[in-house]
């Protein structure tokens, strides 16, 4: 089931909005709270979630909280890799969230948070442990990314790409799974945390990997998921065939679902990251998909924001 729906993904994050396009986020507000009303009018009660940030900015929140966008969500959330891109230690993570909690009177989620194998699989089986220790109790939602390595045949979304250096192979080892679907040292760390522990995982248009990924979840005990529907996905032929497909595979799980990316023929400018011409659009896409996978007349309980443990049977590989 759906349990929230997270507007973008990253929005002060360059890989991700086209900031040169939006210098002050005055067009992504827009859009946020037009998403956010549409949202709203879809589903009475659904939590609707600001997109996670990346890097983790008080600047930018004071910046949607003075633009209205936080009164039309009810949760904020952040992004944090301390241990590959960001110029933080892990062990900042407590007073990271606690510079956002200090602006807002809403939840705090950690939708995106790893740590990559790149240098060594025993470097990512601690940043497991050590990112449980240190969020255990301080959000109500903590989502690992993620359960597959990006295979190395696709291209991280990232504006330089290999120009980045090894900031950019990074991308393609932050799975608990390498490539092939094997095991690293990492998802036995996270199925000894799944009781606070949820996945990250973005599955691509008509993604190979979507039903292995399933009987991973279901072995893991994995209950909390985020993935996304992309507006730029929709224009695609049978794009509505594979929606269908992606949310009747994951309905026995509570799934944060993100709307993001922008269709090229859509945008200010041809690229995913771009603001949109019409922000109503986004608005309209976002309130489509709700009606359509999360119909308000069905009683849920979507709306809980704490995070309950659940009890999971022993993974054994």
């Amino acid at each position: 089931m759906i349990e929230a729906a997270k507007i973008w993904n990253e929005p002060n994050n360059k890989s991700h909005w086209d900031l040169p396009l939006d210098p002050g986020w005055s067009k992504f507000a827009e859009m946020a709270v037009l998403a956010g009303k549409a949202i709203r009018a879809a589903h009475p009660t659904l939590p609707r979630i600001l997109g996670g940030i990346s890097p983790i900015d008080p600047g930018f929140m004071n910046c949607m909280k003075a633009s209205g966008v936080l009164d039309h969500v009810e949760a904020v959330a952040v992004h944090g890799f301390p241990l590959d891109w960001n110029l933080w230690q892990i062990q900042e993570w407590p007073s990271k969230i606690a510079e956002i909690e200090a602006l807002v009177d809403i939840p705090v989620w950690v939708t995106e948070v790893g740590v990559s194998s790149f240098g060594a699989e025993e470097v990512q089986a601690w940043g497991v442990k050590r990112t449980a220790q240190l969020l255990r109790g301080r959000s109500p939602r903590i989502h690992w990314y993620s359960l597959y390595d990006l295979p190395t045949a696709w291209e991280a979304t990232t504006r330089h790409k290999e120009a980045e250096g090894s900031s950019y192979y990074r991308h393609f080892h932050m799975g608990l799974l390498r490539e092939d679907g094997t095991p690293k040292l990492g998802l036995m760390a996270f199925a000894d945390e799944v009781d606070i522990l949820g996945l990250c995982q973005w599955f691509h248009f008509e993604d190979h990997r979507l039903d292995e990924a399933v009987a991973w979840m279901r072995r893991l005990g994995v209950r909390h998921l985020r993935t996304g529907l992309s507006w730029a996905d929709s224009f695609r032929p049978n794009a509505l065939d594979w929606f269908d497909r992606q949310m009747d595979a994951l309905a026995e799980f509570e799934v944060t679902v993100t709307f993001c990316f922008t269709p090229e023929h859509r945008g200010i400018a041809p690229h995913h990251t771009s603001a949109p011409l019409v922000p109503k659009e986004f608005a309209e896409f976002c309130g489509s998909m709700i009606e359509r996978y999360c119909p308000a007349q069905i009683a849920s309980t979507s709306a809980r924001l704490t995070c309950e443990p659940v009890e999971c049977a022993p993974l054994s590989l």
